[in-house]
């Protein structure tokens, strides 16, 4: 992407938040429209979606945003359920997801389980631009949040064990095991090392723009780190985002420095949600959905199948428990569950050989459209229907 275009879509997204307002629609929505308009310009503005373009330069100030916001008082509170629901959830979700496009649309094993697992995650990009736009508060956006974000981590650890297996390396399931738990543990040790030493920094100065440096460095650092070593570098970033968030007894920073700290990472995660968003819809501009719009009709039942064993189950182990989830969180959290940025990403980090590649790529894409313009859409009514947001909020 170069500088000029860069400039063009950030105005274009701009705009569209000034419209979207106006108009009371979701901001996510009215980018993949606007992605899709552009497409269809006179004049030619082409940046290619690529899997490193979302995966180490517009995923981490997202994740790292995103864990920023979240208290660890609060978080710990809900770990039991969020944790079944990031990990548990995920693998049957999965497992769901492959074995009914392996049956219902006779793809082979391989691609049925690639697209399962990447396909499993809900997705934090989405999730809580979303949410955010819709007011949602409380124990709720806790839930939605946390377990978006961790089972962001859980889909590309698996994904990274899903591609090993492709790869033909044969492991028993003791090396299996053991490389998740490397990866899982990498990748925090990874987040928690950079974190901790740049909050010591932060501590030996009351600049605030050196202070946000810091962020920005833990960020980017942690990711690149651990995915320099084949950890993950998901679960990095989010761990540096919770320490500077929850732990900065390590080090302290100025009163100036928050305020600094807050106000960029906003603006960095608006930065980041309108081009990955613009960019969805210019790619799903350039789909032919005459050959896949009935496949993809029936995946994305398939797919919200999946996510419904991943909620429903999970959340009834917690029943008879202090940690009860009501019937209408359950539905929120079923429903709330938006494919995005991660899906994309890992669809198109597909090896060449996998089989059906292409038309993984193009079904994530179908999904995730689904998702912000289907769920995206009707989200701020079912959170009314809840009672979570007041009855005159539209949007």
């Amino acid at each position: 992407m170069n500088l000029e275009n860069g400039a063009l879509l950030l105005l274009i997204a701009a705009v569209v938040a000034m419209l979207t307002r106006r108009l009371r629609l979701p901001y996510t929505a009215g980018l993949v429209a606007a992605g899709i308009g552009i497409a269809f310009l006179p004049f030619s503005l082409t940046v290619d979606l690529t899997r490193d373009l979302i995966f180490t330069g517009l995923l981490p100030p997202l994740i790292f945003e995103a864990a920023f916001q979240l208290d660890w008082n609060q978080l710990r509170r809900d770990l039991p359920v969020i944790t079944l629901l990031a990990t548990v959830g995920v693998l049957l979700s999965a497992a769901i997801t492959a074995a009914g496009v392996r049956y219902l649309q006779n793809w082979d094993w391989t691609s049925a389980i690639a697209f399962g697992v990447l396909i499993a995650a809900t997705d934090p990009v989405s999730v809580v631009a979303t949410f955010r736009e819709a007011r949602a508060h409380g124990r709720l956006l806790v839930l939605i949040e946390s377990e978006s974000l961790l089972n962001d981590g859980t889909a590309a650890v698996a994904f990274a064990a899903v591609l090993t297996w492709i790869a033909g390396r044969a492991l028993t399931p003791i090396d299996l095991g053991i490389s998740v738990l490397v990866m899982i543990g990498g990748g925090i040790l990874c987040g928690g090392a950079i974190s901790a030493f740049m909050l010591l920094l932060a501590g030996r100065t009351e600049d605030h723009l050196v202070e946000t440096t810091f962020t920005t460095v833990a960020a980017f650092g942690s990711f690149l780190l651990a995915e320099h070593f084949h950890l993950s570098g998901v679960l990095a970033t989010l761990t540096a985002g919770l320490m500077f968030r929850n732990f900065r007894r390590l080090g302290s920073i100025s009163a100036r420095g928050q305020e600094a700290i807050q106000d960029f990472w906003d603006f960095a995660a608006f930065v980041a949600n309108s081009l990955i968003f613009l960019l969805i819809g210019m790619r799903e501009a350039r789909q032919n959905l005459s050959i896949i719009w009935a496949p993809a009709s029936i995946i994305i039942v398939i797919v919200m199948l999946g996510r419904a064993a991943a909620v429903y189950p999970c959340c009834l182990i917690f029943a008879r428990s202090g940690l009860r989830v009501s019937a209408a969180h359950q539905h929120i959290l079923f429903w709330g569950g938006l494919r995005g940025a991660l899906a994309l990403a890992l669809a198109l980090g597909l090896p060449v050989e996998v089989p059906m590649r292409e038309t993984i790529i193009a079904i994530s894409f179908a999904v995730a459209s689904f998702s912000v313009f289907v769920q995206g859409l009707t989200m701020t009514p079912v959170l009314r229907w809840a009672g979570e947001i007041p009855r005159d909020v539209q949007y």
